[in-house]
């Protein structure tokens, strides 16, 4: 018997998604994944000043906003092929990169633990042994068994007052759980201590930026900070010292903490490197650039298919026409007009809702193809991608990861396919986040090496010609590749697409009918209780959905939507 399962809204995600499955046997065999808004930015920034489009793009979401504002000053800079300076590259590294850290902390323990952690069970735990278990895994600073004990009690707390708080309505005690008491535990102490940990990152976001969310710093040609010695007004050697310091704690709780942790449940869990693989069709994108002319990269990019290692292609700089050539966006199972896949330089945005139809138009998101191919980005695409191309922190932090797993599941084999699946994602986004965590250290340590060595400039002025030109900039965003798109005419923008990592992954089917990540990742997916899908929320959380930037919602009559009084 074939049973339909809706869960709509899908929560703990950035904005609003409805997933649809059918269910026979206990397993998923058929999905659709529907953006339930509509983005109308490309809309409103036709006609405006190219250099103040990443100002409007960061509204995209009110998460991922440093890599929209970053990667619309790289599209206007590579219409006019301009130069960056060094500090400029190197301070929007560290920015992004900070970014990076804290977003893959806070998806793992605050979004998507909870699908695999079963809270009020670590009431039944011994603190003793949870600290015992915790220290023979890491150094984490915050392991004893004082720590656990004080976590417990604080749970308890919440559970006798009736009051879960941020543990509320979850499924404690469903058939998937299968963590020990003591595990759960040690998970419910990190994920506390992890809302503290963040906090760094953002820091170094704000200080830098000028603020978080919606940082105000990033200016087409460059940045506008300053770089002095003794002016409080400007980065100095006070603030540049102060980064420093939220750096190291960071890196304490990465390497200690998560990078441990999420092996270590997984080995929990390896039933589940057999689900939720899908699209095997991986892309990413080179970032941080070195120099001035974004030729050289500290991160590597490119393309692979079939999760054949041996078919990896390089992306190699800003003008890459392996990348550029290859991106196109299919609306024929979304609610926009047109059914042919255009590329994003010819992209169009008009609205068409037809509600929603199985076989027909069924979500906001379009769906984008790499050459025709649907494809995966995110940290998995990443991992996968530099693994391929020999990147040895990512090989060594592999290697890390598997040891873990061999050790808590008492096995002597973990293959690299076990990344094609539902688990594997979050263990490629701690593989990637230590990787995050080298790279913020290195970026800092150049900074202060060109500071020293006299270079204080950080801004090139923008000239636009008559005419109309093209640009495309690119990023490798905590969620995956994005890509921003303009076409600039006589000085005002004429066409502008983005092409965000939740649209490659949560896109419908696409012109000839194949599936999007999402889709295809629950396929076969097991189902223990149609009335509380759990595993359907595993898999859909593995990819960190951020549906708010692959749609947005705008009301061209001004109507009111909601109301609110203050009491």
């Amino acid at each position: 018997m074939t049973t339909r399962i809706t869960v709509d809204p899908i929560t703990r995600i950035e904005g609003h998604l409805r997933i649809d499955v059918e269910v026979d046997d206990g397993k998923v065999t058929k999905a659709w994944s529907s953006g339930q808004m509509w983005r109308g930015i490309e809309k409103i920034l036709v006609g405006r000043d190219p250099r103040e489009a990443w100002m409007y793009t960061q509204r995209f979401c009110g998460v991922c906003t440093t890599v929209h504002a970053i990667t619309s000053v790289r599209a206007v800079e590579n219409a006019l092929q301009m130069e960056v300076p060094v500090n400029a590259q190197l301070i929007r590294n560290i920015i992004q990169t900070a970014h990076a850290i804290q977003d893959h902390i806070v998806h793992f323990y605050h979004l998507s633990a909870v699908d695999w952690v079963d809270v009020v069970s670590a009431l039944k735990a011994d603190p003793k042994a949870t600290a015992k278990l915790a220290e023979s895994l890491s150094d984490w600073s915050l392991n004893g068994e004082h720590e656990m004990k004080a976590v417990q009690d604080r749970l308890k707390s919440f559970v006798e007052s009736g009051q879960l708080g941020p543990f509320a309505s979850g499924f404690w005690g469903h058939p998937a759980m299968k963590l020990p008491p003591e595990v759960n535990l040690l998970a419910v102490a990190h994920y506390l201590q992890a809302l503290d940990v963040q906090n760094h990152a953002n820091k170094i976001v704000a200080i830098l930026g000028g603020k978080t969310p919606h940082i105000q710093n990033v200016a087409v040609g460059g940045i506008t900070n300053s770089i002095g010695h003794d002016a409080p007004s400007v980065l100095n050697i006070e603030r540049i010292m102060l980064i420093k310091g939220f750096i190291d704690k960071l890196e304490h709780f990465v390497k200690s903490a998560y990078m441990t942790d999420v092996p270590a449940i997984g080995a929990f869990y390896l039933d589940w490197t057999g689900y939720g693989g899908g699209v095997t069709n991986y892309l990413s994108v080179p970032d941080c650039p070195q120099d001035t002319k974004g030729t050289k990269f500290d991160l590597l990019g490119g393309f692979i298919e079939n999760g054949d290692l041996s078919s990896y292609k390089p992306i190699t700089n800003f003008n890459d026409s392996y990348f550029r050539d290859g991106v196109a966006e299919s609306s024929k199972h979304a609610w926009y007009e047109g059914d042919e896949p255009l590329h994003p330089f010819k992209g169009e945005t008009e609205p068409q809702y037809t509600d929603f139809q199985d076989d027909g138009q069924y979500s906001w998101v379009k769906a984008p193809t790499f050459y025709g191919k649907r494809a995966e980005v995110g940290p998995l695409a990443n991992v996968m991608v530099n693994v391929a191309a020999g990147e040895e922190r990512y090989t060594k932090y592999l290697g890390d990861a598997i040891g873990v797993i061999k050790s808590v599941a008492g096995i002597s084999e973990v293959p690299l396919s076990a990344l094609n699946s539902t688990i594997g994602r979050h263990a490629a986004r701690a593989i990637r986040c230590g990787v995050m965590m080298d790279t913020l250290k290195q970026q800092w340590q150049k900074l202060v090496d060109n500071i020293a060595s006299g270079d204080t400039d950080t801004f090139n002025a923008p000239e636009f010609p008559k005419g109309e030109i093209e640009g495309v900039g690119f990023h490798e965003a905590p969620r995956g590749t994005l890509s921003h798109w303009v076409v600039i005419e006589d000085a005002k923008i004429k066409n502008y697409q983005a092409v965000v990592p939740s649209t490659w992954n949560a896109g419908p089917r696409d012109a000839d009918g194949e599936p999007g990540p999402y889709e295809a990742s629950l396929l076969d997916n097991p189902i223990a209780d149609p009335e509380n899908p759990l595993e359907v929320l595993r898999t859909v959380h593995s990819f960190d959905p951020c549906i708010a930037c692959a749609i947005h919602m705008v009301d061209t009559e001004n109507k009111p939507i909601v109301k609110v009084k203050a009491l």
